[in-house]
């Protein structure tokens, strides 16, 4: 337990006695008010607001501070006196330990319900946008979904880090990961302990397609032996290769090692569907295009596809996928669109993370396409480009949360915009 006496400076000494420094406001008991991104509940005191994990809306609970912020303070549970009937055990042993999750206490359609009010409080805070009346929903089975995971190795233990650090979390098994990639950690699990597997490995990377599992080392303290590969494959089948064909619907994809690929496997041709509509452009523009996967079925429906994609591999997949009526281009999207002429009839972008930025909308507004789809990882970043297309013309006629990340906070957003 921390010491509660005051602190004082080294070698002083008061001349009289002080009174204790005043404590941070903690409670007896505390309602949680919501969720917010980034996995953590959210309560009030008199004074501060309060951010603690695993928590749900309406629980009573009381916690301890970690660290106080000038406008809130972080806490960790400790009890939870009166608990949401949502709440459920978390099927994982390690969860609450491993960083990886922020939401298996949580019954699965009350996480979809969450992310959904995240979603359009995002909008309205960071946007100042008012969202759709009714916000769709993409979800399917929530676990044994991801097609990729990292995994991280010390010595001849293998697990995920700690939240907010890197300190390892031995595993056996990801419930989350698709039923091939637990076998190929099964696989690891048992290999892991012969001479011949590498113990100075630090970080890998396996994607599967359910027949294969491409095994890519992202990080290690020296190089790995070419014989490593194929002695891996005699177990994880697959792992000796750098790519693998991956089947959305009628479209098959290359998809190489770093080039991008939605990690879901139930709901990627949902998602695609989702994007599309029933949109029949003449042309459209396809802005951060990956390994083509809406570029190709925009292609079938007999669209001119401009692609713009700025990462070397992935851009070689595309060529590689592409059939007639796609153009691809490699390079980076705002400079691209710096010195871009036409008005094509659709705008669909999918960046990274860190989302458009202020430049790129710039130029998606002065293109004044009728209609631009925006697919997001990340609802605050999403705010902020939406708010600026807004601003320049544009009005949002459809919003969907896609819930390619059950039991973590990470959710994705489908908005289609078009031009007043």
């Amino acid at each position: 337990m921390e010491s509660q006496e005051t602190n004082h400076t080294a070698g002083s000494v008061p001349a009289d006695p002080q009174p204790p420094e005043p404590q941070i406001e903690q409670p007896a008991d505390t309602v949680i008010e919501k969720l917010v991104y980034g996995g953590q509940g959210l309560a009030r005191t008199a004074s501060k607001v309060v951010m603690m994990p695993f928590v749900i809306p309406g629980e009573t609970v009381t916690w301890h501070a970690i660290k106080e912020h000038p406008g809130h303070i972080d806490a960790r549970l400790n009890q939870i006196i009166a608990p949401s009937e949502s709440r459920v055990a978390p099927p994982c042993p390690v969860f609450g330990r491993c960083g990886g999750c922020n939401y298996q206490h949580i019954e699965y359609a009350a996480q979809v319900e969450h992310k959904k009010r995240i979603l359009a409080e995002s909008l309205q805070r960071i946007g100042k946008l008012t969202p759709p009346a009714e916000i769709a929903t993409l979800s399917a089975e929530p676990y044994g979904y991801r097609n990729r995971i990292q995994v991280h190795f010390d010595g001849r233990k293998m697990g995920f880090r700690e939240a907010g650090s890197r300190k390892l979390v031995p595993i056996e098994n990801c419930p989350l990961a698709s039923p091939m990639l637990q076998q190929a950690l099964t696989a690891i699990n048992k290999r892991i302990r012969d001479h011949r597997f590498p113990d100075f490995l630090e970080e890998v990377e396996l994607f599967s397609n359910e027949e294969q599992v491409v095994f890519n080392v992202l990080r290690a303290r020296r190089g790995v032996s070419k014989d490593f590969f194929p002695w891996m494959a005699e177990v994880v089948p697959g792992a000796d290769q750098s790519r693998l064909t991956y089947q959305v619907g009628e479209n098959r994809f290359r998809v190489s090692y770093q080039s991008f690929f939605q990690v879901n496997r139930f709901l990627l041709q949902p998602l695609v569907d989702a994007v599309l509509g029933d949109a029949k452009p003449g042309w459209a523009l396809d802005l951060y295009a990956g390994v083509g996967l809406f570029s190709l079925p925009l292609a079938k429906r007999g669209a001119r596809v401009t692609a713009v994609e700025v990462v070397r591999g992935a851009a070689a997949d595309l060529e590689h996928n592409k059939f007639a009526g796609i153009e691809v281009v490699q390079k980076a999207v705002e400079f691209y669109l710096e010195k871009f002429e036409g008005k094509p009839d659709l705008i669909l972008a999918d960046p990274p993370r860190v989302g458009l930025g202020k430049k790129t909308v710039e130029h998606l507004v002065a293109l004044r396409a009728p209609e631009i789809c925006l697919v997001s990882c990340d609802p605050t970043t999403l705010a902020r480009d939406a708010a600026g297309l807004v601003a320049g013309g544009y009005e949002i006629t459809a919003l969907t949360m896609a819930d390619l990340f059950p039991q973590t906070f990470h959710l994705e957003a489908v908005m289609r915009l078009r031009l007043r």
